[in-house]
């Protein structure tokens, strides 16, 4: 009986609190709704100020490399000849696709892409587009487009010009997106930026800057291979390792020679990159949203508060 009955008191003052709570909602219901109103204002403001963003993108495809991505589909007929002759050119481990990914998205690469295109201030200087007169807006207190020169104050170790880092990290924060799907292996890459023209010029380049940075590598290590080889062959005089030699010689001068044939050479487009017509961002729909929804729970909040203080 005596837990019953605390029961019931309980449940009884539940519902005294909750409608007390009801009843100070509705006494500050007007500090609520100009509280919201409020926010709401300032957030539609705040919103519009935003500039536009825009996205283009780019689909590729890995070549296949027995195709020449680097050769390997050839070089492993002559595998265990090679490796008679301690020389290892059957590719192992990491598939060439996922390297030219990581290189793509490595400091080195994206470092020397934006000093080679001039990418520098249009990343981390411009605050939006001009779009009837296609023009980036630069900020006059970080650069100087006229002199290009930097402006900006920075504490040390930073300088006025951002370091490659700086950037790289803005960049890969801010501007570029590499998806590669798990089932299909192709590979989205995406950038954001306030120009669409922009964005297509970056990806465009993107592209076209792997694959030659993988085409000239591999045509440099085929020559470094074919001059070794050529060493060893004149240094053999059995008649079957000096086959061997000829027929990586061989292999390698292949190699090179749909290195130097091929444009995309390792990405290979299947949907290019156009200028986008629709801004990708930001969602100002979702923020004006999400502003209404906190404005509203602290204004309860504040007028719960000044209730009970007010009560006591």
């Amino acid at each position: 009986m005596v837990v019953k009955k605390l029961m019931q008191q309980s449940e009884f003052n539940d519902a005294i609190d909750l409608k007390e709570i009801f009843t100070a909602i509705w006494q500050g219901k007007w500090i609520i709704l100009i509280g919201v109103l409020v926010a709401s204002i300032f957030v539609v403001i705040y919103a519009k100020s935003l500039p536009n963003i825009y996205k283009s993108g780019v689909l590729l495809a890995p070549v296949d490399s027995g195709q020449g991505g680097g050769g390997s589909g050839m070089s492993s007929q002559f595998g265990g000849l090679a490796a008679m002759a301690g020389i290892n050119v059957k590719g192992k481990g990491t598939d060439k696709g996922t390297i030219v990914l990581e290189i793509l998205k490595s400091r080195a690469f994206i470092g020397e892409f934006i000093n080679e295109y001039n990418l520098k201030a249009k990343i981390l200087a411009t605050t939006g587009w001009d779009a009837i007169n296609n023009k980036l807006i630069y900020n006059e207190l970080v650069y100087d487009l006229n002199n290009d020169k930097w402006l900006r104050e920075v504490q040390a170790p930073r300088k006025a010009e951002p370091s490659d880092l700086e950037v790289y990290t803005s960049f890969m924060g801010n501007n570029l997106n590499v998806i590669k799907d798990k089932k299909t292996n192709l590979v989205v890459i995406t950038v954001h930026h306030f120009s669409p023209y922009i964005a297509k010029e970056i990806v465009d380049n993107l592209v076209i800057a792997i694959n030659k940075k993988i085409k000239l590598d591999d045509i440099k290590e085929a020559n470094e291979s074919i001059k070794y080889l050529r060493v060893a062959l004149n240094d053999t005089p059995v008649a079957d390792m000096q086959k061997i030699f000829y027929q990586l010689i061989e292999q390698q001068v292949q190699k090179k020679m749909l290195a130097s044939v091929r444009e995309q050479y390792v990405l290979k487009t299947i949907d290019p990159a156009v200028v986008a017509e629709t801004i990708d961002g930001p969602k100002r729909a979702l923020i004006c949203i999400f502003a209404v929804l906190l404005s509203g729970m602290l204004s309860i909040f504040f007028v719960l508060v000044r209730y009970y203080t007010t009560k006591r």
